[in-house]
């Protein structure tokens, strides 16, 4: 915990240790070594930069920038945005690449500096031979079966993903006079951070925190039916694991004219069919799919019949920031593994929460079957045991006492064959940890700081078990 704390609070000690990390978070050496060598050939040494995935993403990103003077730069086929070396100028791209999902893969940056001459070889990895997109859409087909084809478009992360979706959305709705976004439930971080920052005006974004809550939604759209353009939702919630009535949800939104966007990703849409009951499903390829943990991948996917999808297709393909081949390649390579490690996984993390509820120790458990969510998630699932690898919990005695003896890998992400834990409520909103107001607000919305987030992976179960029971103890 001691480490976790120092990564927030940005402690030298930390992280002078720290060489990567979630690549949206934690700039990848090769991101850094590709970012000197465009500011070489510009000649612009003394100035700072991030590659980006393409030179629409550097042009969006000069924009947010705005008023300070910047530099699109580009070389050899990697494009990149400059500006004088400045802390809060470097923190502004940051944080917009890391909502928007733009930045330049690590195996996009990889390959440029071996063309440049920085690197004498590509990391040695297995990668797909022949069609890797035709594979990787045959998964698609299957996860996301009745939609066509044309309806199913790849991401470079799942947050481009979303934020593609977003500005498509927001583009069809706003000439009807549609400009509020309602966020339903307690969401991801950077989805939060979408509506928040980039729906037009502080009335524009409105959140709706109980997904149980659909008299009180209700209530909203007859008070302003006309003004919403979307709901955006994820099912379950992430971290809580909430799962609200979809059905019921979707058609106040088709009767009063919104679009509802639908993000599957925590127990996978090869765990849960919520495209009937949507409009836009946005799904992390990175998890599950990319199931080594090697990968950022995404995919939107457009409703079959949906009204206006003529126009969400060449807005969305206007959005999205194009995939890497490489990137494609490896996931093309492990696309395979998904039903098994669903399966696995799921059936793991029911004797884990078996385990857990029964322990003196622990305070408390949350999963997809929790009494207010069990009949709704049901009525989404493709088979009654797929509830994916997702569990939160809290315990007994302070979070450090078993955080730190706790013998399983530490990390942010999920879906993978290997088992993840991290307090998620530090990793993710450490701004709200370490202040009175931000636990009150933590509170309110049913989250503790101490809660752990667990993603059960392909390990023996009674291992998993033992390392939480021998941590626990």
């Amino acid at each position: 915990m001691r480490s976790v704390i120092g990564y927030e609070e940005k402690d030298p000690e930390i992280t002078q240790h720290l060489t990567s990390g979630y690549p949206r978070f934690v700039q990848h050496p090769f991101l850094k070594a590709a970012a000197l060598v465009l500011l070489r050939h510009a000649g612009l040494e003394h100035h700072q930069a991030w590659p980006v995935a393409s030179r629409r993403a550097a042009l969006a990103l000069q924009q947010w920038l705005e008023p300070v003077v910047t530099q699109v730069i580009e070389h050899e086929g990697l494009y990149g945005v400059a500006f004088p070396d400045n802390t809060e100028t470097n923190g502004r791209a940051k944080t917009w690449l890391q909502h928007c999902g733009a930045l330049a893969s690590t195996r996009a940056t990889e390959d440029f500096l071996v063309r440049v001459g920085d690197r004498a070889s590509l990391y040695p990895e297995e990668t797909f031979v022949g069609d890797a997109e035709a594979r990787v859409r045959t998964y698609l087909r299957q996860a996301f079966a009745p939609a066509a084809d044309d309806d199913l478009f790849l991401a470079n992360s799942g947050m481009n993903a979303i934020w593609a979706a977003f500005r498509a959305v927001s583009a069809v709705q706003a000439p009807r006079g549609r400009k509020v976004w309602v966020q339903f439930g307690w969401l991801y971080l950077d989805t939060i951070a979408i509506l928040q920052k980039f729906t037009g005006s502080p009335g524009n974004y409105v959140h709706h925190a109980d997904v149980f809550d659909l008299d009180g939604l209700r209530r909203l759209f007859a008070d302003r039916g006309g003004e919403i353009a979307g709901v955006i939702t994820e099912v379950p919630t992430n971290p809580l694991l909430q799962t609200p009535d979809l059905a019921a949800v979707h058609e106040l939104c088709r009767t009063h004219g919104a679009l509802l966007v639908v993000d599957p990703t925590i127990s996978s849409p090869l765990a849960i069919d919520v495209l009937p009951h949507s409009d836009v499903v946005v799904n992390s390829l990175t998890k599950y799919t990319a199931s080594e943990g090697d990968i950022l991948f995404g995919a939107c996917v457009l409703r079959p019949g949906l009204p206006d999808a003529t126009s969400l297709r060449a807005l969305i393909a206007g959005e999205l920031e194009p995939v890497h081949s490489r990137d494609l390649a490896r996931l093309a390579a492990q696309i395979g593994d998904t039903a098994a490690v669903v399966r696995q996984t799921q059936i793991s993390a029911a004797r884990v929460v078996e385990f857990l509820r029964g322990h003196p120790r622990v305070r408390s458990v949350l999963w997809a079957l929790e009494p207010q969510s069990k009949d709704n998630y049901l009525r989404l699932a493709r088979s009654p045991d797929a509830i994916g690898s997702m569990i939160s919990f809290t315990v007994e005695g302070p979070l450090a006492a078993f955080y730190d003896v706790l013998r399983l890998p530490k990390g942010p992400s999920f879906g993978m064959k290997t088992t993840l834990i991290c307090p998620f409520i530090y990793l993710a909103h450490y701004d709200l940890v370490n202040t009175d107001a931000g636990r009150a607000q933590l509170a309110r919305h049913g989250l503790t700081p101490d809660l752990l987030r667990l993603s059960v992976g392909c390990e023996p179960v009674d291992d998993i078990i033992a390392a939480l029971s021998e941590a626990l103890g």
